[in-house]
């Protein structure tokens, strides 16, 4: 079956029938009807008319728009001649009560549904609701604020602020007062809402053993003071390594802090990869019980391993040091450079002197810097001589115990004296140009028990022992740590 167009039908040229030597099929002529039709199909009447505006298709859809708009106002009802509904009889009696008690009432009303919940002909509605005789509330003190906002934000007057903060000033330091600390009040009655509300209570733990508590007596403040019991006795826990130090400490309850200065002090003596699973941990950590049943855990007392035939019992001195239990304590630790951004620019060993023309050994290094640049002290210590020192020029001469002395050379100026004790890190000098020099550079040296040591990559350990006084009293304590029973 072929369709009126296929091959060329209708169309000039159709030579492609005559080669297949068929006869042309005549087109019956289409009805006036017919043409109407299909011309009315090709027309777009409800063309987009927010597009093409002003065109004959964008004429030609608003005209069809109104005639639809017309027809549809043809049609429809009368507006002067409305349908009237049936009206019910009104509601009377225990009806009308009923039904109002099931209706959704109107804000104004109080908006309430349920049977005994909506109002009633009785009720009439308050001009303004009463305030409440008495409000309890909690003031947070936070980062950087002062006790007076943190009171006047809480709804204080100003002048029930300062009367509280001078009364609570006057028993302890405001502080003590540290954030995070929260202040229950009570306050009272006033007269109007144009005013503060009076403070009638307030009190405020400021410290683990002290409780303040002001109360309003007439028209003033007055403090009490409540003394909290404390219970010094530390806390001892013991138990078996296993799979994982830190693991088991933790999940016998020891504070993350406490295990983390545990094997930091363990591991000053031996690896911490030695410990086996069978040894035994041994925490005496300090703790304070308040009467009131709060609880403060603080630092580490005392670290024990009991690893077979050897135990490890380490107690913290007041210097911070870990001293095993007979009074000794091993030191390890490294140099670091005195000057930040360091170029050495001559090494430790024989070298050819620039300046005096012949080979000598060089003690210590020599670091390229500009001239004013500050020298850190690379350990502590203490100054033993800060002044000039022939070739050296200005000169510093600092000991860090053990026998281990540091020196300075060609320094610009002094940023300390002799006999100061100086920590790691502060500035003890700046570099220079001063003694046999050619520029400016730091000459640093690093004796060790008399000998001249490359200070490159030096690390030094030394035993410190206490003895005197000092030992007796590190004993006693040692006795009083062992003598803490495990849980108590």
């Amino acid at each position: 079956m072929f369709l009126r167009d296929d091959h060329g039908f209708g169309q000039t040229g159709g030579t492609a029938a005559i080669s297949f030597g068929r006869a042309i099929v005549p087109v019956a002529e289409l009805s006036t009807l017919d043409k109407l039709r299909a011309a009315a199909m090709r027309i777009d009447w409800v063309p987009d008319l927010g597009s093409r505006i002003g065109s004959l298709d964008w004429w030609r859809g608003a005209a069809t728009c109104a005639a639809l708009c017309a027809t549809a106002y043809a049609f429809a009802p009368p507006l002067d001649n409305p349908i009237l509904a049936a009206v019910p009889a009104p509601l009377t009696g225990t009806a009308r009560d009923d039904a109002r008690a099931q209706t959704i009432a109107p804000l104004a009303w109080g908006a309430d549904t349920g049977h005994h919940m909506a109002s009633n002909d009785l009720v009439v509605p308050l001009t303004e609701a009463p305030e409440r005789p008495f409000e309890e509330r909690t003031a947070t003190i936070g980062h950087g604020d002062s006790l007076s906002g943190v009171l006047q934000r809480a709804g204080l007057s100003t002048r029930d602020a300062q009367d509280a903060v001078a009364l609570i000033a006057g028993a302890v330091p405001l502080s003590d007062l540290t954030p995070g600390k929260q202040l229950p009040m009570t306050l009272g009655r006033r007269p109007n809402k144009t005013v503060a509300r009076p403070l009638e209570t307030l009190s405020v733990r400021a410290r683990f053993d002290l409780e303040l508590t002001l109360k309003r007596v007439g028209e003033g403040l007055v403090l009490s003071r409540q003394v909290i019991a404390i219970d010094n006795t530390p806390l001892r826990i013991q138990g078996l390594v296993g799979s994982s130090l830190y693991r088991s400490a933790r999940a016998a309850g020891i504070p993350a802090k406490v295990v983390e200065t545990y094997i930091r002090a363990i591991n000053s003596k031996f690896a911490i990869s030695q410990i086996g699973a069978g040894d035994r941990y041994d925490f005496v950590i300090d703790r304070q019980r308040a009467a009131t049943g709060e609880t403060q855990i603080g630092n580490l007392l005392f670290a024990g391993l009991d690893h077979g035939q050897k135990k490890t019992q380490l107690v913290q001195w007041n210097d911070g040091t870990w001293y095993e239990a007979s009074g000794q304590a091993e030191r390890q630790g490294t140099f670091t450079m005195p000057v930040s951004m360091a170029r050495v620019t001559s090494s430790f060993g024989m070298r050819f002197h620039p300046l005096l023309g012949f080979s000598r050994m060089h003690k210590g290094i020599d670091i390229g810097t500009p001239w004013g640049t500050p020298i850190h002290a690379p350990a502590d210590g203490t100054i033993i001589y800060a002044g000039r020192s022939g070739g050296y020029g200005n000169f510093i001469k600092m000991a860090h115990g053990g026998n281990i002395v540091t020196c300075y050379g060609h320094l610009s100026r002094f940023a300390t004296r002799s006999g100061q004790r100086v920590a790691r890190g502060e500035i003890i000098g700046y570099s220079g140009n001063s003694g046999l020099s050619t520029g400016p550079h730091l000459h640093w040296e690093v004796i060790r028990n008399g000998l001249a040591v490359n200070p490159r990559g030096f690390s030094f350990s030394s035993i410190a022992t206490l003895s005197g006084e000092q030992l007796r009293a590190f004993k006693a304590k040692v006795a009083t740590l062992l003598a803490v029973k495990p849980g108590a």
